[in-house]
């Protein structure tokens, strides 16, 4: 799964990509890889992620390329990514698409009932 953000370091992403850590065991349990993404440089995504003890990969984006392709990229404003998220299959299919610029932590939680329907539809 592919979680985009608008700005590391900013409390609204810190929070979101601490809950995404915090349910790294579920992720796990679920067969799940968390990635975020934002148009941070790779140097700061570093910082952010040795900060908060990300055990998930933070990719730079900062020519907007992924999020564009993702329909995540704001063309205005200083925050060029969009908060959303993509659970994405093994076969590539899009299993469910997340959109929420205020609350922080429902891009983890629907993303693991997404991960969770699924395995019960198996």
């Amino acid at each position: 799964m592919l979680f985009f953000y608008p700005a590391a370091m900013s409390p609204g992403c810190t929070k979101e990509a601490c809950h995404f850590r915090d349910l790294a065991e579920e992720f796990k349990t679920a067969g799940a890889q968390r990635l975020g993404i934002s148009p941070d440089v790779p140097e700061k995504q570093r910082k952010f992620a040795e900060q908060y003890s990300f055990d998930h990969p933070l990719l730079s984006d900062p020519e907007g390329t992924v999020s564009r392709i993702f329909g995540a990229h704001r063309s205005w404003g200083p925050l060029h990514a969009k908060r959303k998220t993509f659970v994405i299959g093994t076969n590539f299919r899009l299993l469910a698409s997340i959109k929420s610029e205020m609350n922080m932590n429902v891009h983890a939680n629907k993303a693991l009932a997404a991960l969770r329907r699924l395995a019960t539809a198996e």
